[in-house]
């Protein structure tokens, strides 16, 4: 829970237990105090909701999970520069300016660029990775611990917390590897998904 949603939570109390701590102690019970104790219980258990929803709004953020691997870039020299440009540019943005750990681009194939945390191995297209290509739908694991074939994706970074699969329609996929459970915001989400989006222009057209 947030601190501020903590302060408004311990406020609530507060006000719930003093209200109650002040009807027992009353000598007199008027129509008055009845209208003051039911406003203030009111607005202590409205405190305490608040709270309650302010930490569904902005939940806590995980903290960010020690990867095992190595920093490092690998891009394929078998596609032309202004792609290789591209890639370069593109991934390093990614990895700069969003939550990502690792990325991995396959296409036709074979893997074209892994930059980031680099894991062992090389990427096979698992059951989650062909699924967000046959729908040709961008699929975001928030935690992949929730998901038991999430283990397709070690080879691009080995226990990725969460992860953003990108299809470049039914002939590639971005796969990008973040540094905690739920650490992608709808930003980065749209920055992913938009880059993808040019990079599969530029591939078709290569």
């Amino acid at each position: 829970m947030p601190p501020a949603a903590n302060i408004t939570f311990i406020s609530g109390i507060l006000v719930l237990a003093l209200s109650i701590i002040n009807w027992f102690t009353s000598d007199v019970i008027s129509p008055e105090l009845q209208r003051a104790e039911i406003l203030s219980c009111m607005s202590g258990v409205g405190l305490m909701l608040i709270a309650l929803l302010w930490t569904e709004i902005i939940p806590a953020k995980s903290k960010k999970v020690k990867l095992e691997g190595n920093q490092g870039i690998f891009i394929s020299e078998d596609i032309n520069n202004n792609i290789i440009n591209e890639l370069a540019w593109g991934s390093n943005l990614i990895l700069t300016a969003t939550a990502a750990s690792s990325i991995l681009i396959w296409w036709d194939g074979k893997t074209i660029l892994h930059r980031g945390i680099l894991g062992r191995g090389d990427f096979k297209l698992g059951e989650i990775s062909l699924k967000a290509m046959n729908t040709e739908k961008t699929i975001v694991l928030l935690k992949t611990s929730l998901y038991p074939g999430s283990f397709e994706f070690d080879p691009v970074c080995k226990d990725l917390p969460s992860v953003v699969i990108v299809p470049l329609s039914k002939n590639g996929i971005v796969i990008v590897g973040g540094w905690s459970e739920r650490c992608f915001s709808r930003s980065d989400e749209k920055w992913i998904q938009g880059w993808s989006d040019k990079l599969l222009l530029l591939l078709m057209n290569n």
